[in-house]
């Protein structure tokens, strides 16, 4: 038997897998049938009981935490944005309406300007040895698509952070495929969108783009969180998508609030931001 394990760490106890597969290799009779006799860790059935969410919740922090670790992640470049903005010259498959249609398709342009930020901040990554600033988006359509395919664009791993949904979020196929992570947790996929941000880049998008900023915000503003570049792509759209000025006249955000978000509308000047911020 080796007991050698990861790391070179000794270790004689006999691995968990290895039980598992003697486990299943038992001969069937009414006994070992029985939901009773499965494995703890190898029983599906027990696993998604209610009572184990606690379990569930540890294991989707831990399978990724793990697997970046491995891969040397060692900081990223979260992309947020709405799954619904196609490509330029796309089709705006989520549109309900005409003036639906109409909107999407003109906010297409973030699309390019979101492959364009992740193409940079990739190049960044690569000088690094692929270990800093990492691409990292949401791994479904529309703009969480243009940041993987952005890094794509210069030969540079990405990472998607996909989540299980009834419509609109299966992986895109510019994700590098060993950084590829599905979620039940909407609160565990967050913090793994944080753990490591260097900066968050928000784009147009709808409540859930709107939860991850707030998320975002929040953190920082409370001081949970280290003071990152917070950049929102769209001048236009989120001056009227958020009023900061009422919320600080109405005194519910403190008026330097504001100075924790820049507001741009293209990649350079956003990757400018964030070679200032750090004195890249």
């Amino acid at each position: 038997m080796n007991a050698k394990r990861s790391r070179d760490v000794w270790d004689p106890l006999i691995p968990s897998g290895q039980d598992r597969n003697r486990a299943r290799a038992v001969p069937g009779t009414p006994q070992t049938r029985a939901p009773a006799y499965r494995l703890a860790y190898d029983d599906t059935d027990f696993m998604c009981r209610e009572e184990l969410r606690p379990v569930r919740l540890q294991l989707e922090l831990l399978k990724p935490e793990l697997m970046l670790q491995e891969h040397g992640i060692k900081s990223t470049a979260v992309l947020f944005g709405g799954a619904r903005i196609p490509e330029s010259g796309g089709i705006a498959w989520a549109a309900k309406n005409e003036t639906q249609r109409r909107n999407l398709e003109d906010n297409a342009r973030y699309y390019d300007e979101a492959r364009a930020f992740a193409r940079l901040c990739a190049e960044h990554s690569k000088s690094t040895g692929g270990e800093e600033f990492v691409v990292v988006t949401g791994g479904g359509p529309g703009v969480m698509e243009a940041g993987n395919r952005g890094a794509a664009d210069v030969g540079a791993k990405s990472i998607g952070l996909n989540i299980v949904l009834p419509h609109e979020q299966a992986p895109n196929e510019y994700v590098t495929p060993e950084l590829c992570f599905n979620f039940h947790y909407f609160a565990i996929r967050k913090m793994h969108f944080l753990m490591r941000a260097r900066v968050i880049a928000v784009f147009p998008g709808g409540f859930g783009t709107m939860d991850e900023l707030f998320e975002s915000l929040t953190l920082i503003q409370t001081g949970r969180m280290e003071r990152v570049p917070v950049l929102l792509f769209g001048k236009e759209f989120w001056s009227k998508a958020i009023n900061l000025e009422f919320l600080a006249e109405q005194g519910t955000i403190s008026p330097d609030d504001a100075a924790l978000i820049d507001p741009v509308d293209s990649g350079e000047e956003a990757w400018e931001i964030v070679q200032n911020f750090y004195g890249i």
